[in-house]
């Protein structure tokens, strides 16, 4: 079995390096986030994106979010931000938010089919950013299986991901499954494609409430309403875009529709 290095004391500074080190290396790595743990790579090495998608048993048709270490990342990464994008950053991140955004056009990475979006996320866990400021962004997912559910403690993940993982990154367990909230940011007005653990009342307290309805419906048009869930898995993914039959509360994607991952 792939080492488990221990994160959850105050020495935790070599079972960072360690970590750190793999994915310098182009090896795949779990670690935990504010949600659940989450496997993940370097996010500009294809090779190691590839080998995440593999080791989950999905596709390039579902590619993963990208977790980032600081806020100002952002413009790194994306381009065209909106000013109400930038409001949901300064009021909710780091934290269980994950942003779709028109990506930069000169970035030499490899997704996946991401129509020329990237879904981004500051996760609030202090080891995941110790590792994050180390490597930069990573691409990372929920560390399971596709159909099994996410993994709360870092024994779980190891029992659904195997050898597929260089290093397991103990955080101790999580206390939540409750999946990030992800908001589609690449049109005219914010569209909430999964309601995970920002509420929509948080969500009105910094947008306006009706801030997801199209500019011209009336005073009397209802909310949108969110993209449904599927009941079949015990719990969510970490958001991964352009799933056209979301298996774990993974919503559809079209030219201006795209998905981030839990974490």
């Amino acid at each position: 079995m792939s080492p488990v290095v221990d994160a959850t004391g105050d020495d935790r500074g070599p079972s960072i390096e360690r970590t750190v080190d793999a994915v310098r290396r182009g090896e795949v790595v779990v670690i935990p986030t504010d949600t659940v743990y989450g496997i993940g790579a370097d996010a500009f090495d294809a090779a190691a994106v590839a080998d995440v998608l593999e080791a989950k048993g999905r596709g390039r048709d579902m590619p993963p979010p990208v977790l980032v270490p600081e806020v100002r990342t952002i413009d790194g990464l994306a381009r065209a931000v909106p000013d109400f994008a930038r409001r949901l950053v300064e009021e909710f991140w780091p934290g269980p938010l994950t942003l779709i955004l028109l990506a930069q056009p000169t970035l030499h990475w490899d997704l996946g089919e991401t129509a020329g979006t990237v879904a981004l996320r500051m996760p609030d866990d202090e080891v995941a950013l110790e590792v994050l400021g180390e490597t930069g962004p990573l691409a990372v997912t929920s560390a399971n299986r596709t159909g099994q559910p996410a993994a709360t403690t870092v024994t779980e993940a190891a029992a659904s991901l195997g050898p597929a993982v260089t290093v397991y990154l103990d955080g101790g367990p999580r206390t939540t499954q409750s999946p990030s909230t992800i908001i589609d940011c690449t049109g005219e007005r914010p569209e909430v494609l999964r309601q995970g653990a920002i509420s929509r009342e948080q969500l009105v307290a910094v947008l306006g409430e009706g801030f997801d309805r199209p500019a011209d419906a009336g005073e009397d048009a209802g909310d949108v309403i969110d993209a449904p869930t599927d009941p079949t898995d015990a719990a969510p993914e970490e958001p991964e875009w352009q799933d056209p039959a979301p298996e774990q509360d993974t919503p559809e994607q079209s030219t201006t529709d795209t998905e981030a991952q839990q974490r």
